[in-house]
């Protein structure tokens, strides 16, 4: 494995005085010497075509690199590869939305091929496979594990962060009856620019984010469970109000992924659609104060 990269660190006694006080956890960048001059102060979000399943690359301005789950198999791995500076083979911190195989299966080629520095996952009890070896890989990284159990949010530097919003409680340990609604929901926010993951969650955590009165407005939205019927209820897209939609979904899979009446919902919320498996994947850049990306190719 590739050697750490240096970091600076609060003192443990600080960092716990924080989280104790506001949840809020504060990452100092990497030495800016360690990263391309190109990197100016962009943020990059790289939606990943995985197939049937999610992956995201979040590049931040100050050095950080953060996968937001693996898909199902090699593909993620790869894309980074192809992505990350030969150089550079560090990813700071994997956030396992939820460890149905779509989202944990790649990570694990993901943990063979680069150091991984932190983990955040809920813990939730799985007995799957796929599940049970990305663990034992993540042991044999020796990568430190982090648990969401509440709402808490991640500094990564001057007007960047990254908001934990679900769940609202501590999953870890306990068998849940839908794995979809245990996803960990994350909202990135650059100045004056957001993005909204929503992992696989279905309409009872939409519904339950609305009743606390979130701030979910996002310029882009990642579609929760890949366009399914079970998400993006017309309330929860009123107060996200994308301005572009990413579905994140297998060409012709078996579940019919995505909806044609998400389809038409997000449509009538005047939200620009991005699926992989029609446009592969996303590059979207922000400079603090709008999002581009550019236009979709045409269909696979």
């Amino acid at each position: 494995m590739p050697q750490k990269l240096l970091k600076i660190l609060l003192p443990l006694a600080a960092a716990a005085a924080i989280l104790a006080a506001g949840a809020v956890w504060i990452w100092y960048p990497r030495p800016a010497e360690i990263f391309s001059a190109g990197a100016g102060q962009i943020l990059r979000v790289d939606f990943l075509d995985v197939g049937q399943g999610d992956a995201a690359l979040i590049r931040v301005p100050s050095g950080q690199n953060i996968l937001i789950d693996g898909g199902p198999d090699q593909a993620a791995a790869r894309a980074l590869e192809r992505l990350l500076p030969f150089y550079d083979r560090t990813l700071d911190l994997i956030i396992l939305t939820h460890p149905h195989d779509d989202h944990v299966a790649g990570l694990i080629s993901v943990l063979e091929r680069f150091h991984v520095e932190k983990i955040a996952y809920t813990g939730v009890s799985h007995s799957a496979p796929a599940y049970l070896d990305w663990l034992e890989a993540a042991k044999k990284e020796g990568s430190a594990m982090v648990i969401i159990d509440r709402p808490q949010t991640l500094v990564l530097g001057a007007d960047c962060e990254l908001r934990f919003l679900y769940p609202r409680r501590s999953l870890a340990g306990a068998s849940v009856e839908n794995l979809n609604d245990s996803s960990i929901v994350v909202k990135l926010v650059y100045g004056r620019t957001s993005f909204l993951f929503m992992g696989d969650a279905e309409a009872p955590v939409e519904s339950e984010l609305l009743s606390v009165q979130e701030d979910l407005r996002a310029d882009i939205l990642k579609i929760g469970h890949h366009g399914s019927n079970t998400s993006s209820q017309a309330e929860f897209l009123a107060a996200v109000r994308p301005s572009l939609a990413v579905i994140s979904a297998g060409a012709d899979n078996k579940f019919g992924h995505p909806s044609p009446r998400i389809l038409n919902r997000l449509l009538k919320n005047q939200a620009k659609i991005w699926r992989t498996d029609q446009n592969g994947s996303l590059a979207a850049r922000s400079d603090s104060r709008e999002i581009s990306w550019p236009p979709p190719p045409l269909p696979k």
